[in-house]
């Protein structure tokens, strides 16, 4: 999961439901792509996380606004309760990209949309010894060893937790895996088993909101026979697209879908997460 702050709208924090909170220093940065920064973060606070059997583990990262005085040590929770609400640290969602808790380090990987958004041009900047705060972890989703394939596929969003998803299947298995970015400068080496072809789709700076290369894939693509697990994860409308796919074409049950819209074009995740309630923002 890797929030995407393209749009403009700008609305009030949301209300974030209390979970451990962990304050670690970045370590250091990794340039993925032209367009994905990976930031490792570490530090003694990790010792007390408590990792999910997930390989879609994400936590929730509060930035503090700038011109805020917050009390020291914060409290992002507790500064809810005396702080008016738009003094709240701002909150994006974002996916453990792995976890190494014997050294201490956890690695986040970001979109980056130039200087537009907040989480993207953070990480862009990060430098060893910044200070980041989150909470979490959430997560629920790990590859079904009982299926006989797999099918995966998403955005930059979803790359880190469908990326975690292949390297957590056994060495034999069999699927496919669709990963939708701009250009070939954006593709990234995966460890996916032999038997899983990873397709790379590129939209060549078409909007995310406008593309149908994900849902065409997965519609026209090879379908083998046996039960298939599927994650498909990414921007919210062509999850849409995906849905009608899986369950009208395809006539899968709810069980054998992870399917969730990561993020909308032209939408805060503040306002993409109070649309969440609204008929435009369901997916399922």
């Amino acid at each position: 999961m890797n929030s995407a702050d393209t749009g403009k709208e700008t609305v009030v924090a949301p209300a974030v439901k209390r979970r451990p909170q962990f304050v670690l220093d970045v370590v250091r940065t990794e340039q993925l792509s032209p367009h994905m920064v990976r930031v490792v973060a570490g530090g003694p606070g990790l010792a007390a996380f408590e990792a999910k059997d997930a390989t879609d583990m994400y936590v929730k990262i509060h930035f503090l606004q700038p011109g805020v005085d917050y009390a020291e040590p914060v409290d992002v929770f507790a500064l809810r309760e005396t702080m008016p609400r738009e003094q709240w640290p701002a909150t994006r969602t974002y996916t453990v990209r792995w976890l190494d808790l014997a050294a201490q380090e956890l690695a986040i990987d970001f979109v980056i949309h130039g200087d537009s958004g907040l989480a993207g041009p953070w990480a862009a900047a990060a430098a060893p010894g910044d200070r980041i705060i989150f909470s979490g972890p959430g997560g629920a989703y790990r590859p079904n060893p009982d299926a006989d394939w797999y099918l995966l596929g998403g955005d930059e969003a979803a790359l880190p937790a469908i990326a975690a998803a292949l390297e957590a299947l056994p060495a034999g298995a069999v699927g496919y895996a669709y990963l939708e970015v701009d250009t070939e400068a954006d593709i990234q080496p995966i460890a996916a088993p032999a038997g899983v072809e990873v397709v790379w789709l590129f939209r060549r700076g078409a909007t995310p909101d406008a593309s149908a290369l994900l849902a065409d894939a997965v519609a026209g693509g090879p379908w083998p026979d046996g039960a298939v697990d599927v994650f498909v994860h990414g921007e919210r409308e062509y999850m849409k697209a995906l849905r009608d796919v899986l369950f009208k074409q395809r006539g899968l049950a709810r069980s054998q879908v992870s399917l969730s819209g990561y993020w909308a074009y032209g939408r805060t995740e503040d306002y993409f997460q109070a649309e969440k309630k609204q008929p435009i923002g369901k997916i399922l």
